[in-house]
């Protein structure tokens, strides 16, 4: 019989427990054939510290967003990390993922002054290093879920790429993505109270038994907090009018609405709606905005696995301190490395190829530096870590 499902990723079965991502069972190799995207901005620690922190991952969710619509929104397992992106893609439209690819390194580059670097590796080539590229199904939601990761092989990619492989050259000057669904409206997201937002990145060191102990009892600490420790409030994010992302929407959408003036003021006009009907409550057609707001905030991947833990989230100063301990101790035993970054908000990066169904993705990263500084963090206390984490 054939396969009715030809995405050999939409065959892997979705779990919601989030705990489950240190389950190898959950995880599925992907097929040979395969490829591995991988992308980062060069420089972007310094980008952070001059105050650039949306434009930074901006141009990180929009190698997901351009590949997604060179795919026609086909699902495919990708992975936001703030100053850049990692996915999986089938061989039949690996020429239009380049394409896409490409132009998004010549848009970040004319728009906004960034390097973006860009490499695309085949899975095989992964496997003959002795690594794999295996892949789980985190559901947070009925309708969308967010790709994890492990094999160690997606982490020898970004490395590859970071040190010159595999590497894919900008399109020519004036070549544009299809970037539509890309934006940035909501409010920056503020800790509670005197809390702080953490970003935190968790690697194995050796014995991953080892690795596997220390995140279960993470995971302990921050499960005893609301909402999992989720920096989204229960209503969902807020939203302010004119949103401060509006020129980054205008920049990733002019080539398609005729020009910078005209995609900025259609930009206006949409975020001066949604902000009427988020105040009221008023449902336009078939958009309903409690339930969109409501679905934001279960679509954010606050919490994610890719080759080691992924984290932006809410807490207390006595809960981060004690994070921060338990997270030092781990180390100095040599269960774990990591990187650790405190700020006073998150930010949030959507993609939304429509506001009428519940399908929209929202990427997470701290607001004042983020999974970038704690990148930087990591390298900066083990001078001889993997080289895959600078910036």
């Amino acid at each position: 019989m054939t396969n009715p499902n030809p995405n050999p990723y939409l065959d892997i079965p979705v779990f919601d427990d989030f705990a489950k991502v240190l389950d190898g069972s959950v995880y599925r190799s992907i097929p040979d054939d395969w490829w591995v995207g991988t992308s980062d901005i060069v420089g972007s620690t310094g980008a952070i510290a001059a105050g650039r922190f949306k434009d930074v991952n901006m141009v990180g969710a929009s190698v997901i967003c351009a590949v997604g619509n060179a795919l026609g929104h086909s699902d495919y397992p990708f992975m936001f990390g703030g100053d850049g992106a990692s996915f999986a893609c089938a061989p039949d439209r690996i020429d239009a993922v380049g394409d896409a690819m490409a132009a998004t390194a010549t848009w970040a580059r004319e728009t906004l002054g960034f390097e973006l670097r860009i490499a695309l590796v085949p899975i095989a080539d992964i496997r003959a290093t002795g690594r794999d590229v295996r892949v789980a199904r985190f559901a947070v939601s009925p309708p969308v879920s967010y790709a994890m990761f492990n094999g160690r092989g997606l982490r020898w990619a970004e490395d590859q790429m970071k040190s010159g492989h595999n590497m894919i050259p900008p399109a020519p000057p004036g070549t544009r993505p299809d970037l539509s669904g890309l934006s940035c409206r909501w409010s920056p997201i503020r800790a509670t109270g005197s809390d702080h937002i953490l970003s935190i990145i968790v690697h194995p060191a050796d014995d991953r038994a080892r690795f596997d102990h220390v995140v279960t009892g993470l995971f302990d600490i921050l499960d005893d907090s609301p909402r999992k420790s989720s920096p989204i409030p229960a209503r969902g994010p807020d939203f302010s009018f004119p949103p401060k992302g509006l020129k980054l929407e205008a920049l990733a959408t002019q080539h398609k609405e005729g020009g910078y003036i005209k995609a900025w003021l259609k930009a206006l006009y949409i975020s001066l709606i949604a902000l009427v009907l988020m105040k009221t409550g008023w449902k336009l057609g078939e958009f309903d905005p409690k339930r969109y707001r409501d679905f934001t905030g279960y679509n954010t991947d606050f919490r994610k696995f890719g080759d080691g833990l992924w984290m932006t989230v809410n807490c207390t100063v006595q809960r981060s301190e004690e994070i921060d301990a338990f997270l030092w101790a781990a180390e100095d035993r040599g269960d774990i490395r990591f990187g650790l970054h405190r700020q006073r908000t998150a930010i949030m990066t959507c993609i939304v190829p429509s506001i009428t169904n519940d399908a929209h993705f929202h990427f997470l990263d701290g607001g004042e530096g983020g999974y970038a500084a704690a990148a930087s963090a990591y390298k900066a206390k083990i001078p001889d870590a993997d080289p895959s984490y600078h910036a």
